[in-house]
C-alpha cells in the first residue's frame, strides 16, 4: 500500500478546491521552473533549479533527462539519491486529486536507481537503492532495492538475488 495522507472534500471534486490546498502563485512558480528544466539539456543547471527553487532533495550527479514531469503542486515532497537517472517523459507525482478526497505522499528515490523513459512514479512510493524500473513501467507500490520492475501492472521481473547473479555473468559489467 502506498503512504499518503487523505484529505476529504465536500461538494465538487477535489480538482475544484485545488486552491484552498496550494497557493497560486506556487503553482505558477513551481510550472515554469518546471517547464524551463524540462527542455534544459544542462544537468547542473536542472538540478540547480530544483534543489534551490523547487525545495526538492536531489543527489549528486543524478540525472533527469529531457521531458521529465514532475509534481507541479508539492515537487518538495519528491526526494532523489545520487547518481540516479530518470528517464525521457517520465512523470513524478506527490498528489491526486480525485472525486471525494485529495491524497499528498513522499516519493522516494534511492541512490544510482535507474527508471526507464515513460514510467509513472504515484505519490507515496520508495524505490530502493540499485533498482532498475523499465521503461513504461506505472509504479504504484514500492519497489525493493536491487530489484528490477516493469509493467502494468508494475511486477518483479528479477529480485536484488537475482539481479546480482546476472551481473555476475556478464563479462562486460
Amino acid at each position: 500500500m502506498r503512504k499518503t495522507d487523505r484529505y476529504k472534500v465536500y461538494g465538487a471534486n477535489s480538482l475544484w478546491h485545488v486552491y484552498k490546498t496550494v497557493p497560486f502563485w506556487k503553482v505558477i512558480k513551481n510550472f515554469t521552473v518546471i517547464q524551463l528544466a524540462r527542455y534544459t539539456p544542462f544537468l547542473k543547471v536542472k538540478n540547480w533549479l530544483y534543489r534551490t527553487l523547487l525545495k526538492m532533495e536531489v543527489g549528486d550527479k543524478t540525472a533527469f533527462a529531457l521531458m521529465v514531469m514532475l509534481d507541479i503542486m508539492f515537487p518538495e515532497k519528491i526526494h532523489v539519491g545520487k547518481n540516479s537517472v530518470i528517464g525521457y517523459n517520465t512523470t513524478i507525482l506527490a498528489h491526486e486529486y480525485l472525486i471525494k478526497e485529495y491524497r499528498l505522499g513522499e516519493v522516494y528515490i534511492g541512490d544510482e536507481v535507474m527508471i526507464g523513459a515513460n514510467s509513472t512514479i504515484l505519490p507515496g512510493v520508495t524505490i530502493g537503492s540499485n533498482a532498475i524500473v523499465a521503461a513504461g513501467t506505472i509504479v504504484h507500490k514500492d519497489v525493493q532495492p536491487g530489484s528490477f520492475v516493469g509493467g502494468n501492472p508494475m511486477k518483479v521481473i528479477y529480485t536484488k538475488e537475482e539481479m546480482e547473479k546476472r551481473i555476475t555473468r556478464d563479462e562486460f559489467l
